[in-house]
């Protein structure tokens, strides 16, 4: 794909889900998170990993882990076919493959097609539904596939202890605004950032709640005191990280305020994506202490 046609498709508040099914149920996954779609293979046991974890196995020159998704979302071994299929990703600089037993096919939809799951059925932190999504007349579950990852490997996800070697830190009063809409990496990204002296955060769900804060701060002539700092996930339902990001530096006043883009979607083809919205930075979700260090290094330069 040439740079020309990731940039035109940039801030468009579009993802693209590809459903696949896991005993007959619809599931969902953020295709900028797929590198490939192949047949199920032999794959070589681990000793003393997670039970949902199959193993591993090298189809080309890349090592990958499988993931047992049946097995995980079910808590029970579930009988291989022949037929079954291994989707390949490409997140937070990991690659790892999980079983499915049909992929449907691709649909394209706006964040806002895309809802929350309410605590009835998200168990909040324990969840791995990150969001409900409206394909077409399906209702398809969109699966947190960090969540599962970091449950599976914890060290994979964030790490607080990487603020911890930073040492003892002062203090800072300034505003950061947050727009994050997975509950444990909310609260993992709070503590963090507490911890590295900004205690003054305030989290938004998705990219809406955060440009309806800021754009109340603007009409309310507050915006100088209402943020410092932005610093926004990419997928959110309602509004995801890019929309927010080309909204906020189209905006003659709110354009001057650094914005990081924190994912575990950075790759080479986001990172233009980013760039052309303007964002002033664009970091890799596990990077938390680098995170600090960009913000200390946005907000001193500001």
């Amino acid at each position: 794909m040439a740079d020309t046609e990731i940039l035109l498709e940039s801030g468009t508040n579009e993802i693209e889900i590809m459903q696949f099914t896991i005993n007959d149920e619809l599931y969902g996954i953020n295709v900028a998170k797929v590198r490939e779609i192949m047949m199920a293979d032999k794959v070589k046991p681990i000793p003393h990993s997670h039970n949902a974890v199959e193993g591993i196995f090298k189809p080309r020159e890349i090592l990958l882990t499988v993931v047992d998704l049946p097995k995980y979302l079910t808590k029970q071994e579930c009988e291989k076919h022949p037929r079954d299929l291994f989707i390949v990703t490409n997140f937070n600089k990991m690659h790892i493959a999980f079983r499915v037993h049909r992929v449907v096919g691709i649909s394209r939809i706006s964040w806002t097609d895309i809802q929350k799951p309410d605590n009835t059925i998200s168990h909040g932190e324990e969840g791995v539904a990150t969001g409900i999504a409206q394909c077409g007349d399906n209702l398809v579950t969109i699966l947190d596939f960090e969540k599962i990852v970091a449950e599976i490997a914890p060290e994979t996800g964030i790490q607080v202890e990487e603020i911890t070697k930073m040492g003892k830190r002062s203090e800072r009063q300034e505003k950061i605004v947050l727009a994050e809409d997975s509950i444990l990496l909310t609260k993992m990204i709070m503590d963090s950032l507490t911890k590295a002296g900004y205690t003054n955060v305030t989290n938004f769900n998705n990219g809406k709640e955060a440009w309806d804060y800021l754009t109340a701060a603007k009409k309310n002539n507050t915006l100088d005191e209402s943020a410092d700092l932005i610093i926004t996930d990419i997928e959110m339902p309602e509004m995801d990280g890019h929309h927010l990001t080309k909204l906020v530096k189209s905006d003659e006043e709110m354009k001057g305020i650094p914005l990081i883009i924190f994912s575990s979607l950075i790759n080479s083809e986001m990172r233009i994506k980013g760039k052309q919205l303007g964002a002033d930075e664009q970091l890799s979700k596990p990077e938390i202490g680098h995170l600090v260090e960009v913000m200390d290094t946005l907000l001193e330069r500001r």
